[in-house]
């Protein structure tokens, strides 16, 4: 294997994509891996990807990329409903996949892309990149020492604007059957993170809604009937017995971003930020007992990215790429993983 590992990435395009908010500024920081090839639906596209990011290769179809003997790994990061193909084909290739979350439309996507990876023995990846957020990586590690004790209740809520609203190129995600939305998105990376930190569930009750029952497509003002869930709200359990409420929502205004808060016995811990927590920057508050919340340092060992990986959107995705890395080349440290993916599908 090469020094980096040689990676080609599906969906590459420069114009406003999260590829090109996060994927692609991760790997021109990356000193891990290479962004040896990109992949666009469109020959022109394709090498304007190419040139824009230092790659060397550029292709118009995924089929050919995944084929190549220059490529070690593949990152899909397209819609939704189109990760299972490319996935499914790269890991009968014989690539380690870096796939974005949700990993497939459905869970039956999900358990056969796992099981296929599985029976290959290739390393993935999903994007689950709360989990490698250094704040909630740190939050982890104290719950487990005991900071806060017994765990006796966890709240957590993300509150995003602009339900009413979205350009054309977004609009498709009004489709509840194709699995981009509030409940898959935002929902699965909210609950995630609190599963990373707290643990699982023993049990929960649900309230899945559609308030916002049609969007403003505001590329040709029209409005267009919706089915995709917008509110979620969640009352449970968790296995060491502490009680769980959530709320993820998308809302007309004044969205009043993300907060994880952990009440135990002996403490409280509070993580927050301005959006999802897989996206950006996440504060960590806690107290001892009766003590006032006051910032938490985060240790700098929870931050692996390479030096120069951009903040915001990038950094994240960053660390998920060095994990991606490392067990690649089979030294410690694991990322989210497709068995992970079909966890939280479930």
């Amino acid at each position: 294997m090469a020094d980096k590992i040689r990676l080609g990435l599906i969906g590459a395009s420069v114009k406003g994509t999260w590829s090109s908010r996060s994927h692609l500024p991760a790997l021109q920081a990356s000193a891990a891996v290479e962004l040896t090839a990109v992949c666009t639906t469109r020959a022109d596209s394709a090498e304007a990807a190419r040139q824009a990011y230092g790659a060397r290769l550029a292709f118009d179809d995924w089929r050919k990329m995944v084929a190549s003997p220059e490529i070690d790994a593949v990152a899909v990061v397209v819609r939704v409903p189109s990760h299972y193909e490319p996935t499914k084909a790269a890991l009968e290739a014989g690539k380690h996949v870096y796939c974005e979350w949700p990993l497939g439309r459905t869970t039956a996507e999900a358990e056969e892309l796992a099981r296929l990876a599985e029976a290959k023995r290739l390393v993935t990846a999903v994007g689950l990149q709360a989990r490698v957020n250094p704040a909630l990586m740190h939050m982890r590690e104290l719950v487990a020492a005991g900071y806060v004790g017994e765990i006796m209740a966890v709240h957590v809520s993300i509150i995003r604007d602009g339900v009413l609203t979205r350009p054309s190129h977004r609009t498709w995600q009004r489709d509840a059957e194709l699995g981009a939305n509030t409940l898959t998105i935002a929902n699965g990376h909210t609950i995630d993170a609190m599963r990373f930190v707290t643990g699982d569930f023993a049990r929960l009750s649900a309230i899945v809604a559609t308030q916002a029952k049609q969007w403003l497509d505001t590329g040709t003002n029209t409005w267009l009937d919706v089915t995709s869930p917008d509110n979620i709200v969640i009352g449970g359990r968790l296995k060491n017995s502490a009680v769980v409420s959530s709320h993820v929502g998308a809302i007309p205004y004044t969205g009043s971003g993300y907060r994880m808060e952990i009440y135990g016995r002996d403490g409280t811990l509070v993580a927050s930020g301005p959006d999802s927590p897989q996206l950006g920057a996440i504060v960590l508050h806690g107290a001892k007992r009766n003590d006032a919340l006051a910032p938490l340092p985060i240790p700098e060992r929870f931050t692996v990215a390479s030096p120069g990986t951009p903040v915001g959107e990038a950094f994240n995705v960053g660390q998920m790429y060095a994990l991606f890395a490392e067990a690649i080349r089979g030294r410690e440290g694991r990322p989210p993983n497709f068995a992970t993916a079909v966890e939280l599908h479930r």
